[in-house]
């Protein structure tokens, strides 16, 4: 069983919006920190955006201004805003959680943006 699912990936175009979505499985306690990280072909996995439980978020400097993180924590569910989308965004995106000192990984999602 999958604890973390994701959707919402996809082709969009330069300066195109999309949002991804995460919901972790019920099975994971005490979830803290809820984010995303992506992996661009030939590049190390990077931070995109986190959010803690009480509402803190974090960015990447890239995508400050440009996307949105949110979590509705009666879902066990986070969510990436992504507005103004450009070529070099394109990357598996990875939604992550913590909990107990446990990093949990989903299973990546594909965002292209092309014309």
């Amino acid at each position: 069983q999958e604890q973390l699912v994701e959707s919402g990936g996809g082709l969009v175009q330069p300066g195109g919006s999309l949002r991804l979505s995460c919901a972790a499985s019920r099975t994971i306690f005490n979830l803290n920190t809820m984010g995303w990280y992506r992996q661009a072909p030939g590049k190390e996995r990077e931070l995109v955006a986190v959010v803690s439980r009480a509402g803190s978020t974090d960015y990447a400097d890239s995508v400050k201004g440009r996307f949105t993180v949110s979590r509705d924590n009666d879902k066990n569910t986070v969510y990436l805003q992504m507005n103004s989308l450009k070529p070099e965004d394109t990357a598996v995106y990875y939604c992550n959680a913590r909990a107990l000192g446990t990093n949990y990984w989903g299973q990546g999602t594909q965002v292209t943006v092309s014309s």
